[in-house]
């Protein structure tokens, strides 16, 4: 069986529940990316939430609208159908899912963007791991830096592939993700999305190498006001070095020359 839509259905009961009772959802207003055959939208919906579906694969519609016809009656559940990276959301409180991995990187910085109070998500391990990931740490990169900046993230389960049908051919993770202001005020949001973007574009160049790359897109004269700004034993390190403080910094250091 082929996973519709690039999904893996959580069938494990016992991680279900995990999930549904890792936040209290009690007349809160949850959204559900993928809610699939419905399982995580049972168990949400058993526990008092009003929650709001978004599914983009519309063969499994039929289902889910009869599997909740009494919900979707009274309005505790609503389903939008299409890509929930794109389409316009419904108002939420929370976001609890079993995301498609396909769109794990898009929603979630959709997500950082639009706002929450929690996130409980499914993604793969290996991407989990980069969201959490420390500075100094090879799996430490763009996502890490991006996510850390705008939330807390923890791991809080790990699953295996026998958890899912279809199972995935990698083990999947759950992380909670409590938004919060940046650690440092962000002069210039746009500025910091693209100097962490460009930096980690060629993670094995220096920091002085790295912002060089980008005299095409800032020019010349600015590029050059910054390195000559900047002490020697930041230029020198590579892009993995540097903290989250340390890429806001480097950031507002740009925008004021910009």
């Amino acid at each position: 069986m082929k996973a519709p839509k690039d999904q893996h259905f959580l069938i494990d009961t016992e991680a279900v529940d995990f999930i549904a009772d890792s936040v209290p959802i009690q007349g809160r207003t949850v959204l559900e990316v993928g809610p699939g055959g419905g399982v995580l939208t049972a168990a949400l919906l058993e526990r008092g939430a009003n929650v709001r579906a978004v599914e983009l694969d519309g063969t499994l519609l039929p289902n889910l609208e009869q599997r909740f016809e009494d919900e979707l009656s009274t309005g505790q559940l609503t389903i939008t159908r299409g890509d929930a990276s794109k389409v316009p959301l419904p108002a939420f409180d929370l976001v609890i899912a079993n995301l498609p991995y396909s769109i794990s990187s898009k929603i979630t910085f959709r997500l950082l963007e639009i706002g929450f109070e929690t996130a409980v998500l499914m993604y793969q391990w290996e991407f989990a791991k980069r969201m959490v990931s420390p500075p100094g740490d090879g799996e430490y990169g763009r996502l890490s830096v991006m996510v850390q900046t705008y939330a807390d993230v923890e791991l809080i389960l790990k699953l295996p592939p026998r958890a899912f049908n279809p199972p995935p051919e990698v083990d999947s993770a759950v992380v909670k993700i409590i938004p919060h202001e940046p650690p440092v005020k962000i002069l210039n949001r746009e500025v910091h999305a693209v100097l962490v973007r460009e930096l980690f574009s060629h993670r094995r160049k220096t920091i002085l190498n790295g912002l060089k790359g980008m005299k095409s897109i800032y020019g010349e004269e600015i590029m050059t006001k910054l390195i000559g700004s900047l002490p020697k034993d930041l230029t020198g390190k590579r892009p993995e070095m540097l903290s989250v403080i340390d890429f806001i910094e480097l950031a507002n250091r740009l925008s004021d020359l910009i």
